[in-house]
C-alpha cells in the first residue's frame, strides 16, 4: 500500500449515508443466500464465527483509535462457547452479541470527543511519526494511551499535507471532517431505529468478509458506486470536484461531457449549492450524489467564481447526460521504430456497455494505428488493471489468438465450464508483450497468463501479479444503475478460474517472462496478503479442446469448423528469452536514473504523488525489450531466408 492510500485507510473512508432498511429477517435471508452460493463455506461454523467478530471490530474501529484493550478482549479471543452462542442467536435472527459491541463503540466515540483537545494547533503534533507505528498495531491499554495514539496519528496525517499542496491547518480540517463523517455514520443522529439498521448492516458485511477477500455486501450507495467502477461511466455533468470545506471546487472538466459542452462551468469554480440545497460542510460523496441524476434532467448549480473584480455568485443550469470515463478505460499511443511503429495500448479495466467494450475499443485502436503505420509490435499495458467483466477478458484475449479455450471456471460442485474464443482471425499477430504489475488482477491475469500459456505473448513486469484467481457472481445488474436493491446487494465467490495451461493465478499471480521492476515492486500487495484467501490448485491442461462441457449434439455440429482454426501452443520467443533477459538486466544496471529511482522507492522519503512519476522507467524498459524482440526476430527471419 502506498503511504497516501494507507493514510486514508486509517481514517476509514466510507459512504456516509443512512443505512439500508434491514431487518433481522432480511439479514438472515441474505446470509443464507451468500453461504449457499459460496465455493467453500456453506454454513456458519466456529471459525467463520470468530472471523465475524473480528471483522465487526474492524468495521467499527479499523485504526484502533476508539476502543481499549479491555473493551474488546472478549471479542478478539472469544471462547468456543461464546462463538457458538452467537451463531445460535444469529440463526434465530437475534444479534445481541453485535448490538452489545456496537453500543460500546458508541460510548467510545463520545468518550474520545471529550478527550480530544480541539484547541491544539499543528505545532503541537509530533513530526517524527512513521507509517510502521500504525501497522499491525495492538489495542490501546487505556484512555491515556488512546489519546497519545490519536495525537501521534494526527502527526502522521499532517506529514501528507505537502503531497496535496495544502496547508497543514486545512488538511487537518479535512481529515477531521472525514472522521466526523465516520462517527456520524455510526451514531446515526442517536436514532434507535437507524442505529439498529446500521448495526445489522455491519453484521452482514462482517459475515460476507469472513468467507474470503472478495465476498462482499454492498449498501445501495456502495452498489451504485460499484457499477460506476465496473462500467467506468456515470450520469451527471462531467466534472471532477475537490472538497474545499467551503464548497466543492471544480478541478477538471471532462472533455465532451455536459459541463464541457455547455461552457457554463469553469475550472476553480466553487459549488456552494445544488438545486438550492447548500452543500457547504456536506460530505463530497453526498454532494456529488445530488449533482448526478438521470440523463436529460436539469441540475442548477450555485457557484462562486473569482474574477479580476473579485468574487461573483451565479446560478448555472446544466442538462445531465452520460459520461464515459474514457481516460480510465483505454489509452492508445505509439512510438516510431525503424520503418514501422510500436503500439502501446493501456487498458484500465475490462468493461462493456451498450456502446463500448474493452475488446472493441482495443480493436478499433489497433485498426486506427494500422491505417497510419506498419505495426511491428504491440505492448498491452495492464498495470493497475484490477479486472472487470469475465467475458471481456475472453474477448480481449481473442484479439491475439485463434479459436481455443481462454479460461475455465470450476464451481463449488466441481463442475467445469470452458470459455472460448470462437474467432479464427486475429486483430494483430505480430510481436506482443503484456506489461503487468502487482496491481494487475483478475481479468487482467486471465489475459496475461493465457497469452503466455499459448506462447503468444511475453509477460513483462514486476515479480508477480495480484493473484486473484477466483470469480464472483453479483446480485446487482451492472447495466442498470436504477435497479439497485434498496436492501443492498452482494457479490459472492463461486469458484476458481484456470487458464488453458490448467494453472490458476490464485495466490501466486502470473510470473513474468522478464522481470522489470516498477513502482509497486517493493510493496506487499496481492491476494496472499488479503484476509482469508482461498488456496491455489490446478486442473488438467486444455490445449487440446475436447469440448466435453458441450452437449454431444451441439459438439458434433461445431467440432469440424471450430477445430479447423484452433490456436496451437507456440514457441515464438523461447529461443530469444536468454538474450532478451540479459540485455534488459544490463540496461537497467547501467541506467543510473532508473537505479536511483528504485533506491528511492525503498526509502522513507518515498511519496505517493503519482503512480508513475515521469519518466515511466518500467514502460521505457518494456519498450526497449520490444525493440530487441523485433530486431532479433528480424535477424532470425533473415537467417531462415
Amino acid at each position: 500500500m502506498t503511504k497516501l492510500i494507507y493514510l486514508f485507510t486509517l481514517v476509514s473512508l466510507l459512504l456516509y449515508s443512512k443505512p439500508p432498511a434491514l431487518t433481522p429477517a432480511i439479514v438472515n435471508k441474505k446470509a443464507n443466500q451468500i453461504l449457499h452460493s459460496h465455493i467453500q463455506h456453506k454454513s456458519l461454523d466456529i471459525e467463520i464465527g470468530r472471523r465475524m467478530l473480528l471483522n465487526f471490530l474492524e468495521e467499527l474501529d479499523p485504526a484502533k483509535i476508539y476502543l481499549t484493550e479491555n473493551e474488546v478482549a472478549a471479542w478478539i479471543d472469544p471462547s468456543k462457547e461464546m462463538v457458538q452462542a452467537m451463531i445460535n442467536e444469529f440463526q434465530k435472527g437475534v444479534f445481541t452479541t453485535f448490538e452489545t459491541l456496537y453500543a460500546v463503540m458508541l460510548n467510545a466515540i463520545e468518550r474520545m470527543r471529550n478527550l480530544t483537545d480541539d484547541t491544539a494547533t499543528t505545532q503541537d503534533y509530533p513530526k517524527d511519526v512513521k507509517n510502521e507505528e500504525f501497522k499491525d498495531i495492538s489495542w490501546a491499554k487505556d484512555e491515556k494511551a488512546l489519546l497519545v495514539r490519536n495525537v501521534r496519528l494526527k502527526g502522521l496525517q499532517l506529514s501528507f499535507a505537502k503531497q496535496l499542496n495544502e496547508t497543514q491547518a486545512l488538511f487537518l480540517k479535512r481529515i477531521q471532517k472525514l472522521r466526523n463523517g465516520k462517527e456520524e455514520e455510526l451514531i446515526q443522529s442517536s436514532n434507535p431505529k437507524l442505529q439498529k439498521q446500521q448495526c445489522l448492516t455491519l453484521v452482514i458485511k462482517s459475515l460476507a468478509k469472513s468467507l474470503d477477500a472478495h465476498t462482499f455486501y454492498f449498501t445501495p450507495d456502495e452498489a451504485s458506486q460499484f457499477i460506476i467502477q465496473i462500467q467506468q461511466r456515470l450520469f451527471g455533468i462531467g466534472a471532477q470536484l475537490h472538497d474545499s470545506l467551503n464548497g466543492f471546487t471544480v478541478m477538471n472538466i471532462i472533455e465532451g461531457g455536459p459541463a464541457d459542452r455547455s461552457k457554463l462551468l469553469q475550472v476553480n469554480d466553487r459549488i456552494i449549492a445544488v438545486n438550492g440545497e447548500p452543500v457547504i460542510g456536506m460530505d463530497i460523496v453526498e454532494g456529488t450524489s445530488l449533482i448526478r441524476g438521470a440523463k436529460g434532467t436539469e441540475v442548477v448549480l450555485t457557484l462562486i467564481r473569482k474574477s479580476l473584480l473579485g468574487e461573483e455568485k451565479l446560478d448555472v443550469t446544466i442538462i445531465r447526460d452520460e459520461i464515459v470515463l474514457k481516460d480510465t478505460r483505454i489509452d492508445a499511443s505509439y512510438e516510431l521504430f525503424g520503418k514501422g511503429a510500436i503500439a502501446r495500448i493501456r487498458l484500465g479495466s475490462f468493461y462493456q456497455d451498450d456502446n463500448y467494450s474493452s475488446a472493441t475499443d482495443i480493436q478499433q485502436a489497433l485498426q486506427d494505428l494500422q491505417k497510419e503505420h506498419r505495426l511491428d509490435g504491440v505492448i498491452l499495458d495492464l498495470r493497475n488493471n484490477a479486472g472487470g467483466l469475465l467475458p471481456q477478458a475472453v474477448a480481449v484475449t481473442g484479439l491475439f489468438i485463434q479459436r481455443g479455450i481462454v479460461v475455465s471456471i470450476k464451481d463449488c460442485q466441481n463442475n467445469i465450464q470452458h470459455l472460448r474464443n470462437l474467432e479464427k482471425s486475429r486483430a494483430f499477430d505480430g510481436p506482443l508483450i503484456v506489461l503487468t504489475n502487482k496491481a494487475s488482477a483478475s481479468a487482467a491475469e486471465i489475459v496475461a497468463q493465457t497469452l503466455q500459456d499459448y506462447g503468444r505473448a511475453l509477460v513483462v513486469g514486476e515479480s508477480h501479479t495480484f493473484g486473484k484467481g477466483s470469480y464472483q457472481t453479483f446480485t446487482l445488474d451492472t447495466n442498470n444503475t436504477g435497479a439497485v436493491n434498496q436492501e443492498g446487494e452482494f457479490k459472492v465467490t463461486r469458484g476458481l478460474y484456470y487458464t488453458v495451461s490448467g494453472k490458476s493465478p490464485q495466490l501466486n499471480g502470473v510470473k513474468p517472462d522478464i522481470e522489470v521492476a516498477g513502482y509497486l515492486s517493493h510493496l506487499e500487495i496481492g491476494e496472499r496478503f488479503a484476509p482469508f484467501p482461498l488456496d491455489n490448485n490446478a486442473i488438467s491442461p486444455q490445449f487440446q479442446d475436447k469440448m466435453t462441457d458441450i452437449h454431444p449434439l451441439y459438439r458434433s455440429r461445431i467440432a469440424a469448423q471450430y477445430k479447423r482454426g484452433q490456436q496451437k501452443k507456440e514457441e515464438l520467443y523461447s529461443s530469444l528469452l536468454p538474450t532478451l533477459r540479459n540485455n534488459s538486466t544490463h540496461r537497467v544496471k547501467t541506467n543510473a536514473p532508473y537505479c536511483k529511482f528504485l533506491e528511492y522507492l525503498q526509502s522513507e522519503t518515498a511519496t505517493a504523488e503519482s503512480p508513475f512519476p515521469p519518466p515511466d522507467y518500467q514502460l521505457e524498459e518494456t519498450m526497449n525489450i520490444m525493440k530487441d524482440l523485433i530486431m532479433l526476430q528480424s535477424r532470425e527471419m533473415e537467417k531462415s531466408a
